[in-house]
């Protein structure tokens, strides 16, 4: 019973895992890709410090945001890790 909660324990820990990855490459495509491809044109109508958005996103923003999410996902999974009893601590 105890080898059946844990593979349970385990699936369930990975489905949350490969949720909260879904959902922040989601957030990376869009920034990157959407924003820095697609939308260029459109956001380029806008400046942020002196420089047209569409291009400060292709250029500069996607890095930022991938920085900031792998920082989310560490936390994010710290918490997961606490809630599932596979933290080291």
């Amino acid at each position: 019973m105890n080898d059946l909660n844990q593979k349970n324990n385990a699936k369930a820990y990975w489905k949350e895992n490969l949720r909260y990855l879904l959902i922040l490459m989601s957030i990376w495509f869009l920034v990157s890709c959407v924003f820095g491809i697609l939308l260029k044109d459109v956001l380029n109508e806008f400046r942020l410090g002196g420089f047209k958005l569409g291009f400060w996103f292709a250029q500069q923003g996607s890095i930022y945001v991938f920085v900031v999410l792998i920082f989310v996902y560490v936390r994010l999974m710290n918490k997961l890790d606490k809630k599932y009893g596979y933290d080291e601590e």
